[in-house]
């Protein structure tokens, strides 16, 4: 190692060992009520292209109507996931084909990034301070499903809706128990040129459909 290396690392450890004070800082509150959260998370994911759909217990079927409006002939769901049962049976006849991630990534992984136009997963909590979604990976649900289809279809509980996410650190206790993979969306993927054109798609999927049950 050289001695000008030698010396660098050497002021660099001396200064770790001194510390620096953590700033206090507040986290930032809203007095929202529940209803105006969610408006506010609609409208924030809506500023972004995200589209946002108020459902009840016929969300299959409103999931449906707009896969096929928008031309998908698939969808790929965790087969074990929290919300598949509900997904299965309000399933219509007639709307796309369900198809279950119920095999290891190798054999699921033509479907994935060759054949499918849509994936759907349920949804941690939501962001209203920033229209963000937090969403909690598992076997059951993979990130794959959110990050590979065209259409990501999420399904967020309103009374999972939080005002900031230190506030949703507050409540679900995540200094004892932190997911181990939380991933934060906020709208449909996309990217900007040197010229500031945004485009949509480049990187994950090009369209995010929210459904606030």
């Amino acid at each position: 190692m050289s001695d000008a290396r030698t010396q660098i690392l050497r002021r660099l450890a001396a200064s770790a060992a001194g510390g620096v004070p953590c700033p206090r800082l507040e986290p930032r509150r809203f007095d929202w009520t529940p209803e105006e959260a969610r408006e506010r998370l609609g409208a924030m994911l809506e500023a972004v292209h995200a589209e946002v759909h108020q459902v009840g217990n016929d969300w299959p079927r409103v999931l449906a109507e707009q896969l096929s409006r928008a031309g998908a002939r698939n969808l790929v769901y965790g087969a074990e996931g929290p919300a598949s049962r509900a997904l299965a049976a309000g399933w219509p006849e007639d709307g796309p084909r369900l198809v279950g991630f119920d095999r290891p990534i190798e054999e699921m992984r033509e479907m994935l990034f060759e054949q499918a136009d849509a994936g759907f997963t349920s949804c941690l909590a939501g962001i209203a301070e920033t229209g963000s979604l937090v969403l909690w990976p598992t076997p059951a649900e993979p990130r794959l499903l959110s990050l590979v289809p065209p259409i990501h279809c999420v399904l967020l509980a309103r009374d999972r809706i939080h005002s900031t996410l230190h506030a949703l650190m507050v409540n679900q206790s995540w200094p004892e128990r932190m997911p181990t993979n939380a991933l934060l969306i906020s709208g449909p993927s996309k990217s900007a040129d040197i010229e500031q054109t945004l485009a949509y798609g480049v990187h994950g999927p090009k369209r995010l459909m929210v459904l606030i049950e």
